[in-house]
């Protein structure tokens, strides 16, 4: 039987279900799943399949991530709500892709792992089965794991094995509504123009559950601890001088000013670091930064090619402050201290987040 997965968290436990259904059945993973946005978020659930599938015995096959092919399948059903019309076209969309490749190994019967979602519509998945029988010649397997506590059980399965568990279905659209609805940032639609991996970003997950495999290979005990922390995002900067011209500038995170704008001027310099008369705005040469990072960069449009990690960044604003509190001064780094007024916009958001931290267990 080849089976469509769609996540871990539904795979890991519909597997296993399967395994005990039909116990002289071979099955075969097949992740197809070009819904999912960003290729990040994709990348990242593709790789605790694979977790969760290495540890079962099955093997996994990976479909095209036809990521445009998608968006054509559902054009005009953007704005139709979870469970509508655009998710029954992308059942169809995913089914038939997993059909093709049934009948392509030979297989005689498929099944998905979206039966078990609790965020899915029984009823629609159940018709869509029908149509694909109907279209390929194949038997598709519909078991409802769900019911007598099935959910709950799943839940329970994923958490005792710290498999990744998204916080959205996987599309765009329901993204939005969803990030909408939460009143929250869609954070995982941004990425730094430096390509720092930004705390509780898809790529610091990806990064983390790189390392999760990695201890598993070599059997480290771990546990994944939640972290409450104020997390940051710099959506728009820029500064110009007397003359309004703009200067090039790198901006530290955690940099936050009451107002977007100001007119300002430097009420004094010193030793490399320079002062506004508002907003405790702190400026510094790349020459100081170099010597309190211990780098070498040449100027601040090297700085901003290859960039220091967040945590340099924050370690950084600490010494500059001379405090271990978290501040949030704008600290701007430039190649110049020679501006006496100058131009300021910040653009920021700040906002309470959780993330996960890797523990290693002795």
């Amino acid at each position: 039987m080849l089976v469509h997965i769609c996540c871990s968290v539904d795979s890991h436990f519909f597997l296993q279900k399967l395994q005990k259904l039909y116990p002289d059945k071979k099955l075969t993973g097949f992740f197809y799943d070009p819904n999912i946005h960003p290729f990040s978020e994709y990348q990242l659930r593709l790789l605790d399949v694979q977790r969760s599938c290495k540890k079962l015995g099955i093997k996994l096959l990976e479909g095209v991530y036809d990521f445009d092919g998608w968006m054509e399948a559902v054009r005009g059903l953007e704005h139709e709500p979870e469970k509508g019309k655009r998710c029954s076209v992308c059942f169809d969309n995913r089914l038939e892709a997993t059909a093709q490749k049934a009948l392509e190994l030979g297989e005689s019967e498929i099944t998905t792992t979206l039966l078990t979602s609790p965020k899915k519509s029984i009823e629609q998945l159940l018709e869509n089965a029908k149509y694909i029988e109907q279209r390929y010649g194949l038997r598709v397997s519909t078991p409802d794991f769900r019911k007598a506590g099935g959910t709950s059980e799943q839940f329970a399965l994923a958490k005792r094995d710290q498999l990744y568990h998204q916080n959205y279905c996987g599309c765009i659209f329901a993204l939005e509504v969803q990030r909408e609805q939460q009143d929250r940032l869609k954070d995982e639609l941004m990425s730094p123009i430096t390509r720092q991996i930004l705390p509780a970003s898809i790529e610091e997950r990806l990064k983390l559950y790189k390392q999760v495999q990695s201890y598993e290979c070599k059997l480290q005990k771990f546990i994944l601890q939640r972290e409450k922390f104020l997390n940051y995002r710099l959506l728009r900067a820029y500064l110009r001088d007397d003359a309004k011209e703009v200067i090039p500038s790198y901006v530290l995170f955690y940099s936050h000013m009451q107002r977007d704008f100001i007119r300002s001027k430097i009420a004094y310099s010193q030793d490399g670091i320079a002062y506004s008369a508002k907003e405790e705005i702190i400026f510094l040469h790349v020459e100081k930064c170099n010597e309190l990072l211990k780098t070498k960069y040449a100027s601040v449009k090297e700085m901003l090619r290859k960039p220091p990690s967040i945590r340099r960044e924050v370690a950084l604003r600490k010494k500059l402050t001379n405090t271990n509190m978290l501040t949030l001064h704008p600290i701007v780094v430039l190649d110049s201290l020679s501006m006496k007024h100058f131009e300021m916009f910040l653009e920021d958001k700040i906002y309470p987040d959780v993330r996960e931290i890797l523990v290693k267990v002795r």
